[in-house]
C-alpha cells in the first residue's frame, strides 16, 4: 500500500511506515498534477502539510483515496468535514509541535522586547554609539502581563515557559474554567490560568502588555483582530501571531504599528503565504520568521511517528 508524503515526513515516520510494510512515496508532486498521480500509482494515503490543499475536486477525483494526513494542527487546506462525510479518514497532529511553537514565539517575545530582529540586521553598520541609543528603550518580560489567545496544547505550552519567566498569563478560550499548568522546571511546581470565554477577548487584550494569538479565522473567513482589537489594547503593547495569517488584519497591525499603539509584532505567518507583503518584511518593529513554528527536528519526528501511528492503526500493521 503506497502513502504519498508530498510535502515530506521524518525518517522517523518513513521508517514507522516501511516497517508496517508500507511503500512511501516523498517526491513533491506539482498541486495540479497529483490527481493523476494518486489515481496512476493507486495511492491509498496522502500526507500533507501547509504547501498541498486537498479540496472537493481532489477527494472526488481519487477514489481510492482512503486517508488524508495533515502534519500538524491546523487542517484549513483541507475540506475535512467533506472528506469524512463521504467516508474518508482525516488526521492530524495536533500535540506533536506544541513545545517549538510555544518555544518559537518565546524567542519572538524576547527578540521584540530588545529590538533583537532589528539590531541583528543594523549592528554591521558598525554605527555602534547611535544604535545603542536607538535600541536603548527594551522592556523585561518578568512582572508583564500577557495574555494568550487560544489556549489549546500551544498556548498552555507557552504558558508554562511564560510563568517560569515571571509573566502574568491570562487566557482566552471558548471555555471559562481554570486549568492547571504544569511547568517542567523539575521540581514538581504547577500553578493555575484563568481562562476568560470568547465574549471577554476586548476585556483580556486590553490589560495585556504582550499578546500570543493562537486561534485560526472567524467562521466567515475574516481577522479575529483587526481595527476594534488594536484599539482596545494598551498603548506600546506588543503582539506575536504564531498561528495562521490573515488572523490579524495586516493593515491594521501596520496601522498600529506606525502610529506607535503597537510597540512590535513578530509574524511566524502571513495572509500571502509564500509570498508576505514587502512592506511586513522589511519593517523595522515586526521581526518575521517563515513560518518555522514546528520547524525542529524533534516536532518533526514526532509528527512523522504519529502520522504512521494512524495509518497503522487505520489499515493494520500487515499493509
Amino acid at each position: 500500500m503506497k502513502v504519498l508524503a508530498n510535502d515530506g515526513i521524518s525518517q522517523a515516520g518513513i521508517d514507522a511506515l516501511e516497517q508496517a510494510g508500507f511503500t512511501v512515496l516523498t517526491e513533491k508532486v506539482a498541486q495540479d498534477d497529483l490527481v493523476e498521480t494518486i489515481n496512476r500509482e493507486d495511492i491509498r494515503v496522502l500526507l500533507v502539510r501547509s504547501a498541498t490543499t486537498v479540496r472537493k475536486d481532489l477527494i472526488d477525483a481519487c477514489p481510492n483515496l482512503d486517508l488524508i494526513g495533515r502534519g500538524g494542527v491546523g487542517m484549513d487546506n483541507i475540506d475535512v468535514a467533506y472528506a469524512r462525510e463521504i467516508g474518508r479518514t482525516v488526521v492530524n497532529t495536533p500535540a506533536a509541535s506544541s513545545q517549538s511553537v510555544a518555544e518559537l514565539v518565546l524567542g519572538h517575545l524576547l527578540a521584540i522586547s530588545r529590538s533583537l530582529h532589528d539590531s541583528y540586521k543594523n549592528m554591521e553598520t558598525g554605527d555602534f554609539k547611535t544604535l545603542k541609543k536607538q535600541y536603548g528603550k527594551g522592556a523585561e518580560l518578568r512582572g508583564k502581563t500577557l495574555t494568550i489567545v487560544g489556549f489549546g496544547r500551544i498556548g498552555q505550552s507557552l504558558a508554562s515557559y511564560a510563568i517560569g519567566c515571571g509573566m502574568n498569563v491570562l487566557a482566552v478560550d471558548q471555555t471559562g474554567d481554570v486549568r492547571t499548568i504544569n511547568l517542567e522546571l523539575g521540581n514538581g511546581i504547577s500553578t493555575k490560568v484563568e481562562i476568560a470565554p470568547t465574549t471577554d477577548l476586548i476585556q483580556a487584550i486590553s490589560q495585556a502588555d504582550f499578546i500570543s494569538v493562537h486561534v485560526p479565522k472567524q467562521a466567515d473567513g475574516s481577522a479575529v483582530f483587526g481595527q476594534k482589537e488594536f484599539e482596545a489594547m494598551k498603548d506600546g503593547v506588543r503582539i506575536v501571531n504564531a498561528a495562521r495569517g490573515g488572523v490579524i488584519d495586516e493593515d491594521a497591525l501596520l496601522e498600529a504599528l506606525n502610529s506607535g499603539k503597537v510597540a512590535a509584532a513578530a509574524l511566524d505567518v502571513f495572509e500571502n503565504e509564500p509570498n508576505p507583503r514587502k512592506d511586513l518584511l522589511s519593517h523595522p518593529k515586526i521581526a518575521c520568521t517563515p513560518h518555522i513554528g514546528a520547524a525542529t527536528l524533534e516536532a518533526q519526528d514526532r509528527i512523522g511517528t504519529e502520522l504512521a501511528s494512524a495509518i497503522i492503526e487505520k489499515f493494520g500493521v500487515h499493509a
